[in-house]
């Protein structure tokens, strides 16, 4: 649930964290499955995880966050997402819960919308994700190693069963 966990710890200021220069939300919409995620609080013995995001007609995007109990109980959490500042298209607040709204920031992107790796400033969390339930070990390298040079601590990423997800 990649949106989910950054609604906390988001207030204070932190290093940079370069972005994509672009972010078309119209083709990032869709389904996308978490391949990889550094540990978190929100989704611990959670998988088969997704994230599907519909543009609004208020231009901002509903966000519905899906995943896997051990037990076998889906876990499911609907919120909002936008972007404040149109010169930064790439650095969305999401909520979930009022009045909190945390950082889901788009920092690298495939240039068909096929994958991407996404964080906040604070670089306690970070996902890789993929419109299919699999990722190729040259792209999942690949995006490690860009998260890595961007300050994330890619030793403790946790991978992500998708076996139960049907596409």
């Amino acid at each position: 649930m990649a949106i989910f966990a950054l609604l906390f710890g988001t207030s204070c200021k932190s290093q940079d964290l370069p972005t994509v220069p672009e972010l078309n939300l119209e083709r990032y919409q869709g389904t996308w499955y978490e391949i990889a995620r550094l540990p978190n609080r929100f989704e611990k013995g959670l998988s088969c995880i997704s994230a599907t995001y519909t543009i609004r007609e208020d231009g901002r995007v509903t966000v519905e966050n899906r995943g896997v109990k051990a037990e076998g109980k889906e876990s499911y959490i609907k919120g909002v997402a936008w972007v404040p500042n149109t010169d930064e298209p790439a650095k969305l607040k999401v909520r979930f819960f009022w009045p909190f709204a945390g950082n889901y920031w788009v920092i690298s992107l495939d240039e068909n919308y096929q994958y991407a790796l996404v964080g906040e400033p604070k670089r306690k969390y970070m996902w890789i994700l993929s419109k299919t339930k699999t990722l190729d070990t040259q792209t999942f390298d690949k995006l490690k190693l860009i998260a890595k040079q961007k300050g994330f601590d890619v030793d403790k990423l946790i991978m992500v069963n998708q076996d139960c997800n049907k596409n």
